[in-house]
């Protein structure tokens, strides 16, 4: 019975969802393309790559996700390249970073959780085994693989602080859906207590790691680094200062801080990321009121002169954080000075940035606690303290740096998820 009511609440949100999808994919010139592809409805290339081959099914619900799935998807193509590797997202951000993955062989959109439209994609695709990355749970995709006798695996799982007592309302009707899973590899002992105490079969959890800590650096040496400097206008001499992942409520804060902060340091230079790119024109809007110039990075080729320290680049296109965070002398992780949750940190430490986050760090809790305990980030209580730690690294560059390095050496001390979660992958796939 509360299946049936799982599908009616399903199906009247569809009602707002196609149209909702429609306008969206505008925004990225794949409109009719994506919500096709979210009923199930492929095209003639994709179905023709399906035949004679064994097919690997690995679902990233969005930016993040696809993120921390790249050393996954990088090892599962070198050990099984004969095998079809098939990415998924919900989101068209995260759909635009599988674009530009080599391993991936075709990207689709993740379909409604529609019985109808579930099997029909099923009967399709007609995957060898499944992936699903972090906690990207739907009742319907699920049952109908496990009807199917589909082995799913869930990898660098975790159970949030917000979503555990969510999860704990669903009772037993979420237990005949952690039963269809073949595996948990969660990323930590509480996330694997959570799982458990949720339904999960003890035999079926392991805690694997968190891939995060296994990604790899940018191979950016110094002649590109200037290049990409040159292309994006950066001030000559300028300290940079990246914001990466900001949230509304964030922007106005850093900006504030960044003002007071040119008092002390008057070459420094801001380079903001919000989390979400649609909202990128408003970020400009918001700092024109305050009289700040602002450019998009998309229009940054139009500028006919180098930016100014003072000024604020907005960055509005995906893919290039790692390359921003490289050229950066300092970096601040948003949707952590408001109660988001926090987004990855360890992406500065990869490439030896110091990095700053905020006091909403819910979300990647156990690499904030290692980051700390490592000295290798900084955690501030408001954006008053954004402002004392930012002065005491600008004024100290050796102490920025010795962060930094730290920060690298734990994530090489914490590598390992890849491996550990591949070897549990491939026993479905060598079957």
């Amino acid at each position: 019975m509360i299946y049936l009511l799982y599908d009616l609440i399903l199906y009247l949100s569809a009602l707002f969802l196609v149209p909702y999808y429609l306008f969206r994919g505008l925004r990225y010139g794949k409109a009719r393309h994506g919500v096709r592809e979210r009923l199930g409805i492929y095209a003639q290339d994709f179905r023709q790559l399906l035949e004679g081959r064994k097919i690997i099914w690995v679902h990233a619900v969005s930016v993040g996700e696809t993120r921390a799935a790249i050393p996954l998807l990088k090892v599962l193509k070198k050990k099984h390249p004969e095998a079809l590797l098939v990415l998924s997202n919900v989101t068209e951000t995260g759909r635009k970073i599988a674009t530009k993955l080599p391993e991936i062989d075709h990207y689709i959109f993740f379909p409604f959780d529609l019985r109808w439209v579930v099997r029909k994609t099923l009967n399709i695709i007609q995957p060898d085994v499944i992936i699903l990355v972090e906690t990207e749970i739907w009742p319907n995709f699920v049952l109908e693989a496990k009807s199917r006798n589909i082995p799913m695996v869930l990898v660098n799982g975790r159970i949030s602080d917000r979503s555990f007592p969510r999860y704990r309302m669903a009772g037993k009707l979420l237990v005949p859906i952690l039963d269809s899973f073949s595996d948990f590899c969660m990323q930590s002992e509480q996330d694997s207590r959570r799982i458990r105490h949720l339904g999960a079969a003890s035999g079926r959890v392991q805690v694997t790691g968190n891939l995060k800590f296994d990604m790899q650096p940018p191979a950016i040496d110094m002649t590109e680094l200037d290049a990409l400097k040159q292309e994006l206008k950066l001030p000559a001499n300028g300290r940079i200062w990246v914001a990466g992942s900001t949230h509304d409520g964030e922007e106005k804060q850093l900006v504030d801080v960044y003002q007071n902060l040119r008092k002390i340091c008057p070459e420094l230079f801001l380079v903001l990321v919000p989390r979400h790119p649609e909202r990128c024109r408003l970020v400009v809007d918001d700092l024109a009121k305050k009289d700040i110039a602002a450019t998009l990075r998309s229009t940054v080729s139009t500028k006919d002169k180098n930016f100014f320290p003072g000024e604020v680049m907005v960055v509005d296109t995906l893919g290039e954080m790692l390359k921003l965070y490289t050229l950066a002398d300092l970096v601040f992780v948003g949707g952590s000075l408001v109660p988001t949750g926090g987004h990855n940190v360890l992406e500065a430490s990869l490439v030896k940035k110091p990095v700053l986050f905020g006091p909403y760090m819910q979300n990647f809790k156990e690499i904030a606690r290692l980051l700390r305990a490592a000295h290798g980030g900084l955690q501030v209580m408001d954006s008053d303290d954004l402002y004392r730690q930012m002065k005491i690294l600008l004024e100290n560059p050796s102490e920025a740096e010795r962060i930094g390095d730290n920060g690298r050496h734990l994530l090489q001390e914490n590598q390992g998820a890849t491996e550990r979660t591949l070897s549990i992958i491939s026993r479905y796939i060598d079957d």
